[in-house]
């Protein structure tokens, strides 16, 4: 965290400042979740690039397995779940899955915070999903098609029902954002608290317990992003 403000932090703050935002910290911009962040970002990168590297049809490696068992996971998931053309949107829902993931489980190491137990971590990634689905949604219906999913089948109920279903799908960012950080906050102060208490033994099941709610998590919001996805591009609205 230090490195990034000695190196970055002060033309960050200075391109901030021009976007009209100012920065809590100037001197600091990068506080320990953006840094966590970052480090997610990069380690799935290297790992992306690694695997791209070491690619082998005779002898494959440990990453090339790993990469190779969780697309096969996220590829069943998407056909089930938005069925024919879901190809396309595997990169961007296992992508989302890999960073909850990474960011979830920072909690496990000592005297470091769980980056999506900040709502600010959630929310992004939840105006992603929204912006993304949406943006699909226009292009695989066209403007005036997605307009009409919004509508209901029955003309005459249509200007009730168009607002209701607007509201409805802002309140999704809503959703996505509480359900993940509320979950990832409870379970970091639940496992503070018996550390706290019991600093030997014990706490490891909630260690245990925390890692196992950052996989349902990330899992649950991939389904949520995927299901919403069908929703968007389906024809039969």
């Amino acid at each position: 965290m230090h490195l990034l403000n000695q190196l970055f932090g002060a033309p960050v703050t200075a391109l901030l400042l021009k976007l009209g935002i100012h920065p809590a910290h100037p001197a600091a911009p990068f506080d320990r979740t953006v840094t966590l962040e970052l480090v997610a970002m990069v380690g799935l990168l290297l790992f992306f690039v690694l695997v791209r590297a070491t690619l082998s049809v005779e002898k494959p490696g440990p990453a090339q397995h790993l990469a190779e068992m969780i697309h096969g996971f996220v590829s069943d998931q998407g056909e089930s779940i938005i069925g024919h053309g879901h190809e396309p949107h595997i990169a961007f829902v296992t992508t989302i899955l890999l960073f909850i993931v990474c960011c979830n489980c920072f909690g496990l190491l000592p005297h470091i915070d769980t980056p999506t137990a900040n709502p600010v971590v959630p929310l992004g990634v939840a105006l992603l999903t929204f912006i993304y689905y949406n943006y699909h949604g226009v292009r695989a219906q066209g403007p005036i098609g997605y307009l009409k999913h919004f509508m209901g089948p029955i003309w005459w109920i249509a200007p009730l029902l168009f607002p209701i279903e607007i509201i409805s799908h802002l309140a999704r960012i809503m959703s996505l954002t509480i359900r993940l950080y509320a979950n990832m906050f409870a379970s970091d102060l639940l496992t503070l608290v018996f550390f706290s208490m019991v600093p030997i033994g014990i706490p490891i099941v909630f260690l245990g317990l925390h890692f196992a709610v950052a996989l349902i998590q990330a899992y649950v919001f991939m389904l949520l992003a995927m299901i919403y996805l069908s929703q968007a591009v389906s024809h039969d609205h």
